[in-house]
């Protein structure tokens, strides 16, 4: 069958799946398979819970409403770049070590003050989400939003040909995924594929101008729009933090925020940054940061029990914990409690950048500190309190009474470390 006639019969349907427990009627289902699954096998339920039709790459499983093709993985991605082709909407591209989910939703409450905006949902930034997330915008989206994540080189690469974005901005450059990208130069390298693609095709590039990395990159070239608090940016926006509230500054307006630390100010600036670019009023871009809620466990602030508590517990890597230890020590807090997770996919490093992490702790102005988890656990500390496994962390904070503090949580998402927000509650 054509791409032609299989986006036909998309645009004839109610949208895409490639779960049979969350299928709708007349969808258009995908029998994905990977490692341990074979989607084929879900085909007949696929079409009995309602699916119009169903895409199999196996043709012991054809059916009358069956669609054969080579490999299912890639048909979905070549219906989603015909899809994104067929459309000829505007595509912005955010990726990076850190903050590129805030800075999406961010951008994404703020582009929606002018246009019918269409971004990634939940953590739908792969090589099979950057294709749903293409697939649920439609001929009324102006503008789409689509986060890219990936821990290996090559991986942006391929979702910039899937998704072919119009403009794209890179948070930042961390310590994440190290073990995938093969250390810190890899990441460089893995992340700026965005930058390779978008100045090959001569579109639109964003940048920080206050990160060396972005600037030399991206140097000469003449579709680069820069923000930041430099007199050379084009959109001069001052960052910084008041109280526990990251906050920004462009011209006369200062816009303040429910997020705290000065990496979020940074994704704060690119929002309105890329907003003013695309013609949006300042006043527009003030009401709609000031009203964002963070959620999903990313910095979020919650009143518990007489405590403030930042909970960072979606993802944790060296850069961004370094990060949130130095934001809460610079917090006028009466008193301060850092609860921290262990950092997974570190690599070989792993032993080290732990170690790092403690070694930060020790002389810093915070009234308790503990880690948990396998790797903090090894190593050696003084005035840091190492817990091997989580039901010992929580057995020990559960007898602490802990009042009147301010408590940073955050880790890998295994370590699922909300689940103290309990004794709080």
């Amino acid at each position: 069958m054509k791409i032609s006639q299989l986006h036909q019969l998309f645009l004839d349907s109610s949208g895409v799946s490639t779960d049979t427990r969350n299928i709708k009627n007349n969808n258009l289902f995908f029998a994905l398979s990977g490692t341990n699954f074979n989607g084929n096998l879900f085909a007949t339920e696929a079409l009995k819970k309602g699916a119009s039709k169903v895409v199999i790459d196996d043709e012991k499983y054809r059916s009358e409403n069956s669609i054969l093709v080579e490999d299912c993985l890639i048909a979905l991605q070549d219906l989603a770049h015909y899809h994104r082709k067929h459309l000829g909407l505007k595509i912005i591209s955010i990726t990076g070590s850190n903050g590129k989910t805030t800075t999406k939703e961010l951008l994404t409450q703020v582009l929606q003050q002018k246009y019918k905006v269409v971004a990634t949902t939940g953590n739908l930034n792969n090589h099979i989400g950057v294709p749903l997330t293409l697939l649920s915008m439609n001929k009324e989206t102006e503008i789409g939003i689509v986060e890219m994540g990936a821990n290996h080189q090559g991986e942006i690469k391929s979702l910039c040909q899937i998704a072919e974005p119009n403009y794209g901005y890179i948070t930042n450059f961390g310590k994440a995924h190290l073990e995938g990208f093969g250390g810190i130069e890899g990441v460089i390298k893995g992340k700026s594929e965005l930058y390779d693609y978008l100045i090959r095709n001569e579109q639109t590039v964003f940048i920080h101008i206050e990160d060396e990395t972005q600037v030399e990159k991206t140097k000469d070239y003449k579709k680069r729009i820069s923000i930041g608090s430099s007199k050379e940016a084009n959109y001069l926006i001052s960052s910084y933090t008041s109280n526990f509230q990251a906050c920004i500054t462009y011209k006369d307006t200062k816009v303040s925020s429910q997020l705290t630390g000065s990496y979020n100010s940074f994704n704060m600036a690119a929002a309105t940054g890329i907003g003013l670019y695309f013609k949006v009023e300042m006043e527009a871009i003030q009401d709609a940061i000031q009203h964002y809620v963070p959620s999903n466990n990313r910095s979020q602030r919650l009143d518990l029990n007489g405590n403030q508590i930042i909970l960072d517990a979606y993802n944790a890597n060296p850069s961004s914990m370094i990060l949130a230890i130095e934001n809460i020590a610079s917090l006028p807090a009466k008193k301060k409690v850092l609860i921290l997770g262990d950092m997974f996919e570190v690599g070989p490093t792993s032993h080290e950048e732990h170690q790092h992490i403690v070694d930060l702790l020790e002389p810093m102005p915070i009234d308790l500190a503990l880690v948990c988890g396998e790797n903090f656990y090894k190593t050696k500390t003084e005035n840091v309190l190492a817990f091997q496994q989580f039901e010992d962390l929580k057995d020990y904070l559960s007898k602490k009474n802990i009042q009147d503090s301010t408590i940073l949580i955050k880790g890998s998402r295994g370590m699922q470390l909300e689940r103290l927000l309990d004794l709080w509650e």
